[in-house]
């Protein structure tokens, strides 16, 4: 099982190249997963409905499945925020795991940045950008490519993309 990272500031377009990124992996015979961090409060429950009755009685966890598919819920309840090793080690054996978030943790990214956005490229600052997915030119060694050019974006991927267990070494040592 192999991981890259998609970092980039909210609105640069992460999710979105994500979703034209996956189906091109996938035809590729690969088998892709994401973790995505979120950094407000959300809710993959519906109000009413007996899991979130549950949840809101004070389960830790409540697991819901059906024909179709299966979700697992944990409320953290004032524990802290997992950090990515612990979150990897709970995600099923696939081709690539791809990281959407979590920047400030030690793993190889591909910064997606949108010229319209007006923030500041993360690269320079941070050593685990491998690459660089823009609207614009970068000046930069790292490789880049188009936000438009999802064949040379996977590219990228598969290139930079290491082993869970180097991930999990190097957020190990990195504490």
């Amino acid at each position: 099982m192999r991981v890259i990272g998609f970092a980039g500031w909210s609105g640069a377009g992460k999710t979105t190249l994500l979703t034209r990124v996956i189906p091109h992996l996938l035809k590729d015979g690969l088998r892709v997963s994401v973790i995505k961090h979120a950094h407000h409060a959300f809710d993959v429950d519906v109000p009413g409905k007996d899991s979130w009755r549950h949840r809101e009685a004070g389960a830790a966890e409540v697991m819901v499945s059906s024909s179709q598919r299966w979700a697992l819920m944990h409320d953290l309840r004032g524990a802290p925020e997992p950090r990515l090793p612990e979150l990897l080690a709970k995600m099923s054996r696939v081709d690539l795991v791809v990281v959407e978030g979590f920047k400030r943790e030690p793993h190889r990214k591909i910064e997606v940045h949108r010229a319209a956005n007006g923030k500041p490229l993360l690269f320079p600052d941070d050593a685990d950008v491998v690459g660089i997915a823009s609207d614009v030119p970068v000046e930069t060694r790292l490789p880049t490519a188009h936000l438009d050019d999802i064949e040379a974006v996977a590219a990228m991927m598969l290139r930079s993309a290491i082993s869970i267990e180097d991930v999990l070494a190097k957020c190990e040592a990195e504490g």
